[in-house]
């Protein structure tokens, strides 16, 4: 086959480290390319979830109820993007406010966490509130969408903070939407909004038998209605390209707001 300018392989770099990350970045393009791993990864998902797979993590002492890919890509995230805030909803056992609270610790200054959640049980709230990390988290209680609550969480962020946003809570269309709509505008350029669960979409109808969202109503269906209404916001596909065994498909939104 005739090589063409158009067909050539990009020049392999001679620095090492520029040249392992146009290798990575391959790695993961093709990763991405292969539907059937894609397939399997699902149905991994589909085996581990009647087993509450999630419940059985912790950060620093407290339940993180996340898949451990997805955490690695959020250290990663905000590593890379240097936030400091980080707004996230739901706070269950407070393990995932207490890892934002960790990352933002090795990040140094002051950075924090504003956790929003309806039903903030004490005996998680006081663990929370004796850890280590408490002094860099702020819990609110109160519905994320409530105008008042939404309110009392852009009181946290000033001017010229950088702001990471990570949903996890209710995870309907609607509610879902209505979050997106409230903290979307909080993100800063460059820096990403995380919305979780969007793994619902990708799960046969009815699997999900004891819940109130499925497929056709979820977070990743609130995710297309969103992007579809705004320029501000683009999906990082390669991140769960990466990943493979991730609850947010398209759940990766990278700021690019002029």
């Amino acid at each position: 086959m005739t090589t063409t300018p158009e067909t050539a392989p990009a020049p392999t770099p001679t620095d090492p480290v520029a040249a392992f990350a146009v290798e990575r970045r391959e790695q993961i393009a093709a990763l991405g390319r292969d539907e059937e791993l894609r397939r399997r990864s699902v149905e991994w998902i589909m085996r581990a979830t009647p087993n509450r797979f999630t419940y059985n993590f912790s950060w620093m002492g407290r339940p993180v109820i996340q898949f451990p890919a997805d955490m690695i890509a959020i250290q990663e995230l905000i590593w890379s993007t240097r936030p400091n805030v980080i707004i996230e909803t739901g706070i269950a056992h407070g393990g995932s406010a207490v890892f934002s609270a960790s990352m933002l610790e090795l990040l140094g200054g002051d950075g924090r966490v504003v956790a929003v959640d309806i039903d903030i049980r004490e005996h998680n709230r006081a663990a929370i509130e004796e850890h280590p990390m408490s002094r860099r988290i702020t819990m609110i209680e109160g519905s994320s969408i409530d105008s008042g609550i939404v309110n009392r969480v852009r009181g946290h962020v000033g001017d010229g903070d950088r702001v990471m946003v990570i949903l996890d809570s209710h995870h309907s269309h609607a509610h879902v939407l209505a979050e997106l709509e409230a903290y979307g505008p909080l993100v800063t350029r460059d820096c990403y909004l995380v919305v979780l669960d969007t793994i619902i979409e990708d799960l046969p109808a009815g699997f999900l038998s004891d819940t109130r969202w499925d497929k056709g109503d979820n977070p990743k269906t609130a995710v297309h209605a969103y992007i579809g209404g705004t320029g501000d916001f683009e999906i990082d596909r390669a991140i769960p390209d990466k990943l493979q065994i991730t609850t947010a498909p398209d759940g990766y939104l990278r700021c690019i707001r002029p």
